[in-house]
């Protein structure tokens, strides 16, 4: 039976139908294998970034009412990073987290940012979103980052640790970081290694050098932006690495393309990405579909993608994430996007 939790320190809850009473068709939520590992993640994950303050605040109980309807909802895989709100985002999952039986949800974070063990700032009602001191990607350091993403967690482990944002620093965390990792999945206290980045091109290359088991990549092989494609998803797929897509509606754009000043991967919408995501949401609203449903399917057409993350803000958002993930999507709405040269004929669909 699944279950759910309510808040650290508190009896679990049984789901029924009462918690899916706000979704309109079956869900598609389901566990599958993270690549070659043992590990298995839902194929719809909940991020937090926007529990750290991304963007605008989220207070803790709106943060913990999102988790627990997560939970309900049958959403198991959890993504998360020192870097958010400089360990808010952590410490908000460890209100939850612990209530949970550890072998019912896999969780990913990440090390890389220069946030040590106790810097984490107070968990308080700040709206203040904390910068980091730039990056460390020294064995030491990953060791250490590890230490303090358990203690905010209140968790004994992490099930898959990432090298976070290396851009600029490819050898270095290669030498450092990564060495770190290894050792620690060889000893068995992590189960799976990897990168978190928005560069597909970055991460094609982190495979030529090094042995990873999965990416989270991030904004690159979406509905409107299929960089990811030529590269980096034929290395994983001959690899057998994982890949699980954040960012899926780059930034808001995809969410509402109508919307004034939509944000396209963390910054203002060009005017070229604008026209092409209207263009993709008025063959949608032809198919009777939303986009936001074709937006969080669409990845899932690969197979080298076992999952989708998303990051809604509130219970609502979530529940209207979740409601077009299951969403029934034609063929034909796929053949039309190809037709009117907004998909390549060579990218799988659902």
């Amino acid at each position: 039976m699944i279950r759910c939790t309510i808040g650290r320190g508190q009896r679990l809850q049984s789901i029924n139908s009462r918690h899916l009473s706000t979704m309109n068709h079956p869900s598609k939520i389901r566990s599958v294998a993270l690549g070659q590992t043992k590990l298995t993640v839902t194929n719809f994950g909940l991020g937090s970034a926007q529990f750290g303050w991304l963007f605008a605040p989220v207070s803790h109980a709106q943060a913990t009412a999102t988790f627990n309807r997560a939970c309900e909802l049958g959403i198991r895989f959890f993504d998360t990073s020192p870097l958010y709100g400089r360990g808010i985002a952590e410490a908000r999952l460890g209100r939850v987290l612990p209530g949970l039986p550890r072998d019912s949800f896999t969780l990913s974070s990440k090390v890389g940012y220069a946030i040590e063990p106790d810097d984490a700032v107070p968990d308080g009602e700040s709206t203040a979103n904390p910068e980091p001191r730039g990056h460390d990607f020294s064995y030491d350091f990953a060791m250490r980052s590890l230490e303090g993403t358990l203690r905010r967690t209140g968790l004994s482990r992490v099930d898959i640790l990432l090298i976070h944002d290396p851009d600029d620093h490819m050898e270095a965390c290669l030498q450092g970081t990564y060495k770190a990792l290894y050792r620690l999945r060889e000893q068995g206290v992590i189960g799976a290694i990897g990168a978190g980045m928005n560069d597909a091109g970055k991460l094609a290359w982190l495979a030529k050098h090094a042995q990873f088991d999965c990416f989270l990549m991030a904004g690159r092989y979406t509905l409107i932006d299929q960089t990811a494609h030529d590269e980096l998803l034929p290395i994983a797929k001959a690899q057998g690495i994982a890949i699980y897509v954040g960012g899926p509606f780059n930034s808001g754009l995809l969410a509402d393309p109508f919307a004034p000043n939509p944000k396209f991967n963390y910054d203002t919408a060009g005017r070229e990405w604008v026209d092409k995501a209207q263009r993709v949401a008025t063959v949608c609203t032809r198919h009777g579909v939303d986009i936001k449903a074709a937006a969080l399917q669409f990845p899932l057409g690969h197979p080298s993608v076992v999952s989708v993350v998303s990051g809604p803000r509130s219970v609502a958002e979530l529940e209207q994430n979740v409601e077009a993930f299951n969403a029934p999507i034609p063929a034909e709405l796929w053949d039309e996007l190809r037709h009117e040269g907004l998909l390549p004929d060579t990218v799988p669909t659902p």
